[in-house]
């Protein structure tokens, strides 16, 4: 998609679905008035996992043209809503921006939006990047000296790179947005250059991680056939890129004649998820299993700064976790309008801003003021951090969906009142795990400004304000370990970092964890996110434990059963023999007193793949 500080976009989305897009401005309806409190049952089964949430998971999208993407307030909002993920340099822009200059080929550029403004924020954040590599009117030696200025240059370990934004969209089949000065634009022209990309970019980089673009299943163009092709894309880019790539790219925007259809629209996920699987299984062979899916652009497409939109935003995120994918992008950090406001069919501003935040255009509030998907979002990084397992949740109701994360304290779950007028009183029950007599309540309703945080007596029965998003925190302890549930997607989880790599399905085991060991000015906790036959994926977080701040650390282990690194991200790691050894990068060694910071790798393990104990660190 393209869209703009004024709300305009080329013609031709992503996606267009069956059901035709609501129009622009909505009549206002009168809302009754909450009546007595509606019913309805959750079950939680801890023993059925639904893999981990992905570290480069919660994410949302930049533009180079929007002059507030790098403003003061900007990182501490990202980190408050807890994103993991920022994707840059703004959708169909992608395709037009040249790094080097900071120009596009047509476009406008606001001030301070260059790649390294936009490194630091996502830095400050705490998030990691997903670059969109120029297909359109650029190169694979553009492309790869941008690896090189960012990873070898710099040293911001950038593992996502995207080749193209949404190339289908190119005027091959008819309708043309993307920008594409190749002189063949078919899906073999573009799958083609999509390897001479990837071996130029690996050429300098050959741990990052490359995803090449397909088109949404069940949305245009999805099953055309064009002129001077045999295949449709999607079977087209497969056929050729086969197992090269390492994940690959689908945006999602259902739209909806209805709030109530919006929120139905989750439906499609699964379906999507399985059709993409299918066919990275049919082309990718044995690497099939290791090619992530990642949803760099995704909103409801209707009515977008409502309060329906704020719970589509948790609905569906949580529910593209428990199918597979690995990164979810949502359009757009600020976009715009050029439009007046109106008012929602759920009562609440409709200011057709595809923004989480406000732009500050005529009639929207204050710039950067948080809209409802922002808070949507939000309850998505209350819910869980990477790491944590999701574990099946079902709901008696159709006006209220649930899901649950285990982590390493107790249970969460998300639970989403749809209806509009009722309040909901839930009872819950809970399969190998027994809650504790208390639990914290974090909450969003219709017309809040805020997340609210309060205590429950009970972790088994809470009353819904309508048209809600809670997260209900139990604390407690298990009876069963999670295992995998047949109906989970075997998608990869990605690395807690920009370096991550797309890696195979979740382990049947809960995540185990090393206790930090004492040290010196310093702890250092292991733990494993992810494991599967012969390799695994870990993370370990260190921690100022000084009243003052240090400078740099060093963390160390020796494995016990051959176990040997292969990648890592956010430190230095070497390995001699069985002893490990990581030391800080440029960037995370300075630590606050009480601070802490987090790396990862990935191994290979033929045998066991216990936790090392001690694991040991020094601050200086």
């Amino acid at each position: 998609m393209h869209a703009s500080l004024t709300g305009r976009r080329r013609v031709g989305l992503a996606l267009l679905t069956s059901a035709a897009l609501a129009a622009a401005s909505v009549t206002a309806v009168t809302v009754a008035p909450a009546s007595a409190a509606t019913s309805a049952t959750v079950t939680v089964n801890t023993g059925t996992s639904l893999g981990t949430i992905p570290a480069a998971g919660h994410g949302v999208n930049v533009a180079v043209y929007d002059g507030n993407m790098n403003s003061a307030p900007i990182a501490g909002l990202l980190r408050d809503a807890g994103f993991t993920a920022v994707r840059y340099p703004g959708g169909s822009y992608g395709d037009i921006y040249h790094w080097k200059t900071n120009t596009t080929d047509g476009g406008y550029v606001a001030p301070n939006t260059d790649f390294d403004t936009y490194m630091g924020t996502v830095r400050s954040a705490g998030a990691q990047p997903v670059i969109i590599a120029n297909y359109g009117t650029g190169t694979a030696q553009e492309a790869a000296d941008w690896v090189r200025y960012a990873n070898v240059t710099k040293g911001y370990g950038v593992k996502y790179w995207e080749i193209g934004n949404e190339v289908y969209g190119n005027g091959h089949y008819g309708s043309g947005w993307e920008q594409d000065n190749h002189s063949d634009k078919s899906p073999k022209a573009y799958a083609n250059n999509v390897l001479q990309y990837i071996s130029a970019m690996k050429a300098v980089d050959s741990s990052i991680k490359v995803g090449v673009v397909l088109t949404t299943p069940g949305g245009w163009p999805d099953g055309i056939v064009g002129s001077g092709d045999s295949a449709d894309w999607n079977n087209t880019v497969m056929s050729i890129v086969k197992d090269k790539a390492d994940f690959v790219i689908v945006h999602w925007y259902p739209g909806a004649t209805s709030a109530t259809d919006s929120l139905g629209k989750v439906s499609q996920i699964s379906t999507i998820t399985g059709t993409v699987r299918s066919l990275i299984s049919k082309y990718a062979g044995s690497r099939a299993s290791s090619i992530g899916i990642s949803v760099t652009e995704l909103n409801p497409s209707y009515q977008l700064t409502t309060a329906t939109a704020a719970l589509f935003a948790t609905d569906s995120y949580l529910t593209w976790f428990e199918n597979g994918a690995m990164n979810l992008d949502w359009w757009n950090l600020h976009n715009g309008t050029s439009q007046g406001p109106a008012t929602g069919d759920d009562g609440t501003p409709d200011y057709h801003d595809e923004g989480i935040l406000s732009s500050g255009a005529s009639g929207e509030p204050a710039a950067n003021t948080p809209f409802p998907p922002y808070y949507g979002l939000a309850m998505v990084g209350r819910a869980g951090s990477p790491g944590d397992t999701l574990v099946k949740a079902s709901s008696s109701s159709s006006l209220l969906s649930a899901h649950a994360v285990k982590t390493s304290s107790g249970v969460n779950v998300v639970l989403i009142n749809k209806d509009l007028n009722n309040s909901t009183t839930v009872s819950l029950s809970y399969s190998g795990f027994s809650p504790g007599n208390a639990a914290t309540v974090l909450q969003w309703r219709k017309g809040a400004t805020s997340i609210s945080t309060s205590s429950a007596s009970s972790a088994t029965s809470i009353t819904l304000p309508p048209y809600s998003v809670t997260v209900l925190k139990a604390s407690g302890g298990g009876t069963s370990s999670p295992s995998p549930s047949p109906s989970a997607s075997p998608s990869p989880s990605p690395s807690p970092s920009p370096s991550a790599s797309p890696s195979p399905s979740p382990s049947p085991s809960a995540s185990p964890s090393a206790s930090p060991n004492p040290g010196q000015g310093c702890t250092a906790t292991y733990t494993v996110t992810n494991s599967w036959p012969g390799g695994f994926q870990a993370e370990v977080t260190v921690k100022n434990t000084r009243t003052t701040p240090i400078s740099g650390w060093t963390a160390g282990w020796t494995y016990r059963n051959g176990q040997t690194i292969s990648s890592s991200w956010n430190a230095t790691v070497s390995q001699s023999g069985a002893a490990v050894t990581a030391k800080n990068v440029s960037y995370n060694g300075s630590l606050a007193a009480g601070a802490s910071t987090s790396f990862g790798f990935t191994g290979n393990a033929t045998g066991a793949n216990d936790v090392p104990s001690p694991v040991t660190c020094s601050a200086s």
